[in-house]
């Protein structure tokens, strides 16, 4: 029976052998076994999740990589932290590397803050604390009632730029949109390198709905209540596309959080090829690669995107060899020791800035 001397116990509430693999990663380095449990899907689509064995008055860790479909995985955590919580464990603590629907934090148009809702969903489920790595947004953690441990994987992306990439001191550091700045701007300091922005037509138009109603209208209504004069809103205009630093005979690092559609890499790639780059990385904490981004890879003028494990993405390295993966393993274990152990978690973001 696997009860850990530590009180402790660590289940994966994803059945899938590629979402798995970290589970047993994070296992090994504690040096426990992977709980015993099962998740599977019903006929009719419907999540069950058997607990194999007894949980009272345990501390639970719950590991959860996001897949493709991305709802199902929701499901499989919510119904495995209900599970655990009406077996009467002590404290339920969701491991989620990459947070889902993390995007979805701002209210555009008529929506809804949908990561607000699964951070009350998962609350209710029975969940006490969840360990997280580079969300979206950091003003995500104030969506929940409990603890949020919000890892950084930039020093595993950092030593991999230090260790594998010849030359890197030829490098500059690339921001593709103003917003992501910040980040770029403490990666090229830690790293002691310069930074160039890409500002124009290929930033990311998330920004542009950050009202969310885009109001007032561009035309005045002169009929009903005619005593309001407001002033006219000039139409937003994209300046033609430029890159602020001089990208001329170096290689490019553009880093980000989260890499999806690809597109804006690929045109930002370009723009760079033009300005004269001769090499093109992508760093990115997750790996989302959805759709046919592997096929854009390959065909662009990147010449490496480099992922952590966080997300599954085997299938998208087969595709496209240029497409290489950084373990994060190690940070998450250690975690999940401190955590259950009562240690500060102050060690983990040593030598981390605040925008990073």
């Amino acid at each position: 029976m696997n009860v850990p001397k530590s009180g402790y116990r660590v289940f994966s509430a994803n059945s899938s052998a590629a979402c798995t693999e970290l589970a047993k990663k994070i296992t090994e380095r504690l040096g426990v076994e992977l709980g015993k449990s099962v998740v599977f899907q019903e006929p009719n689509r419907e999540t069950r999740v058997d607990v194999k064995e007894s949980v009272r008055g345990q501390t639970i860790f719950i590991i959860q990589t996001i897949p493709r479909d991305v709802n199902t995985a929701i499901m499989e955590l919510l119904v495995m932290a209900y599970a655990l919580k009406t077996s009467c464990a002590k404290n339920i603590i969701g491991v989620i590397p990459y947070f889902p629907y993390s995007k979805q934090c701002k209210m555009r148009k008529r929506g809804s803050i949908v990561c607000k809702l699964l951070a009350s969903m998962l609350a209710k489920a029975g969940l006490t604390h969840i360990i997280t790595m580079d969300l979206h947004q950091k003003e995500i953690q104030g969506f929940f009632s409990f603890p949020v441990d919000n890892l950084r994987a930039s020093p595993f992306l950092i030593q991999y730029i230090q260790e594998e990439i010849p030359d890197y001191r030829n490098a500059i550091i690339v921001a593709k949109s103003p917003a992501a700045a910040k980040r770029a701007q403490s990666y090229a300091e830690r790293l002691r390198l310069g930074l160039a922005v890409i500002h124009g037509e290929a930033q990311c138009s998330e920004s542009d709905m950050a009202d969310g109603r885009h109001s007032p209208p561009c035309v005045r209504n002169t009929t009903g209540h005619t005593g309001l004069e407001l002033p006219l809103m000039m139409a937003k205009e994209k300046p033609p596309i430029t890159v602020v630093g001089d990208v001329g005979g170096r290689i490019a690092i553009i880093v980000d959080d989260i890499i999806d559609d690809v597109g804006d890499f690929v045109a930002a790639a370009e723009i760079l090829k033009e300005r004269g780059a001769y090499k093109i990385y992508i760093m990115a904490t997750h790996g989302l690669l959805s759709a046919d981004a592997p096929r854009l890879i390959e065909e662009s003028a990147i010449d490496e995107v480099v992922v952590t494990n966080t997300v599954p993405h085997e299938v998208q390295k087969l595709q496209c060899p240029k497409i290489k993966t950084v373990d994060v393993s190690m940070i998450l274990a250690e975690a999940i020791r401190r955590i259950h152990n009562g240690e500060s978690m102050a060690y983990l973001f040593r030598n981390i800035a605040v925008d990073d």
